[in-house]
């Protein structure tokens, strides 16, 4: 098999466009980094384009070759020195893939679930994708990100999902696109808020509901508590002053979800 040498070919070259937000937007294609995630897209059957690895890689990692090899996916094969320039990260695990997006369709799709989460203007790529994997885990049925954040398809938020964004629908639309479709599933809406009107969420029975949580600094959006059934607080008996944000919808969507069952 052909190693590509060279950090001037024309497919290199195309590979780092997909560093950025932009491009990755104008092509429709991701990348991947990593033995792990590149097992659980295979698994879930992500519309995988090609598998980028070092020729030490492919000697050393027989049943993850014969794996891709029997999904009749492409490989290449990068020289170390090629594959660092593609790489997400500082130290590369040598295999690498790139994928085309999955594009869900709320105009399309009917919202059937009982339970979703609503990530709305949340910035940081640790935390959304660590939302997404917890609504996985927990056994949400899919998650709606509104306006305002981070692309999905971003290094940090795909290794952070753990594959997760593979596993369950994610919709990524605007506000009043998602808000129609839960308006047509009936499912209640419960924001998280610090106000007067807000209730302690263990007094609140979830058993259907899609629930809003904010951006990390300035919380929900006027938008979406303007159209909430309910706005919902988590008590803490001790001094810090609030919760990450992944932390709270953890606790939230693994309560909410426990006690509908």
């Amino acid at each position: 098999m052909e190693i590509i040498q060279s950090k001037q070919n024309q497919r290199i070259k195309d590979y780092r466009k997909l560093h950025l937000t932009k491009n990755r937007k104008k092509t429709g294609s991701y990348l991947i980094e990593g033995e792990h995630l590149i097992e659980e897209a295979i698994a879930y059957q992500a519309a995988i384009e090609v598998v980028l690895m070092t020729p030490s890689y492919h000697e050393s990692h027989i049943q993850t070759v014969e794996q891709i090899r029997q999904a009749q996916i492409e490989v290449l094969l990068l020289s170390e020195e090629v594959m660092d320039t593609v790489a997400l990260t500082q130290h590369t695990q040598g295999v690498m893939a790139v994928i085309q997006k999955k594009e869900n369709n709320l105009a399309k799709e009917k919202i059937n679930g009982s339970h979703y989460l609503l990530c709305d203007g949340v910035q940081d790529p640790g935390n959304l994708g660590t939302m997404i994997r917890t609504a996985d885990a927990a056994g949400f049925d899919g998650v709606f990100l509104a306006e305002g954040c981070v692309d999905l398809y971003n290094d940090k938020v795909i290794r952070a999902s753990q594959g997760s964004l593979w596993h369950m629908p994610i919709y990524e639309a605007s506000n009043d696109q998602i808000f129609k479709a839960v308006q047509a599933s009936e499912l209640p809406l419960y924001c998280t808020a610090v106000n007067q009107e807000a209730e302690d969420y263990r007094k609140l029975v979830a058993s259907h509901c899609v629930l809003v949580l904010g951006n990390e600094g300035q919380g929900v959006g006027p938008f979406w508590m303007e159209k909430a059934d309910k706005s919902v607080f988590i008590p803490m008996p001790g001094k810090a002053e609030s919760l990450n944000v992944s932390i709270a919808a953890g606790i939230l969507m693994f309560a909410w979800k426990q006690w509908s069952n």
